[in-house]
């Protein structure tokens, strides 16, 4: 049974259904979790964040709206991150965490080993919460090239326009090419080169993402003129350079081709 996803906005949680959220979480059949603007009590919160914890499946959390209203509060959250393995996204937009708030946050935040997008809005944040924030940002590309990369996937699939990626020779491994992976088989996206060369990353998740990108590039020929000519079953992971030579003629710099006409001289009837 695939992960499903639980949304309840605004509402008081009845310690019956606390427990039902619990007990999906705990037997790994939420991928995204979401309780914005709801109402509980501070034991129950604590039940959830617990089962949080032991989620392998939970990919999303929204705690927007005030659900994490107290220090108390905030410190099961921590608990929660410093074992979960699996989220990608959390959402505490419009929460009081204050500067306290996030000095409680901030470890499980810079180590948690998935996460790559955290709303941090309207949560009453001063000048020592800002410097946390800057903190978990990669100085000078101090974190690894993994933690990068999740972020970037998450840019990537957002993208309508971005068709090639060059990643050759950047530190990754396979954990990112998971990532990658993921993002190309639940995600529509526009991408259809992905260069993986001279990375820690095995050759048949590399041939994975190359089959799923081929796949796409199958789809377009049936509605539209392909760009290149030859197969495409073993060209998404070629070098830029030699994939997209005819696309790149295409787009040849405007100096080179609209050439400015040849200079004529002024006619005395002008």
């Amino acid at each position: 049974m695939l992960p499903a996803s639980i949304q309840i906005t605004g509402e008081q949680l009845s310690a019956a259904e606390v427990q039902d959220i619990c007990e999906s979480l705990t037997e790994d059949g939420v991928r995204l979790l979401s309780v914005r603007g709801c109402q509980l009590s501070d034991r129950d919160f604590g039940r959830i964040c617990r089962s949080v914890a032991e989620s392998r499946s939970l990919a999303q959390l929204n705690l927007n709206l005030g659900v994490v209203s107290s220090s108390s509060r905030t410190r099961h959250l921590a608990d929660a991150l410093n074992t979960n393995r699996s989220l990608q996204t959390l959402f505490l937009h419009g929460s009081p965490l204050l500067d306290a708030g996030l000095v409680t946050l901030n470890s499980a935040l810079s180590t948690h080993p998935s996460l790559v997008c955290l709303d941090l809005g309207d949560c009453m944040l001063g000048d020592e919460a800002l410097v946390l924030i800057c903190g978990m940002l990669p100085p000078d590309g101090a974190k690894s090239g993994d933690q990068i990369a999740g972020m970037l996937a998450v840019a990537v699939a957002s993208s309508r326009t971005l068709e090639v990626l060059d990643l050759e020779g950047t530190g990754l491994t396979n954990q990112s090419a998971q990532v990658f992976l993921d993002m190309v088989e639940n995600y529509p996206t526009s991408l259809r080169v992905l260069v993986l060369a001279e990375n820690h990353i095995s050759p048949e998740l590399q041939q994975q993402i190359c089959d799923l990108l081929s796949e796409g590039d199958d789809d377009d020929d049936r509605d539209a003129s392909p760009l290149l000519s030859g197969p495409a079953s073993s060209s998404a992971l070629l070098p830029i350079r030699d994939k997209y030579q005819p696309i790149r003629d295409k787009y040849q710099p405007i100096r080179d081709k609209y050439q400015p006409p040849a200079w004529l001289p002024h006619s005395s009837k002008g």
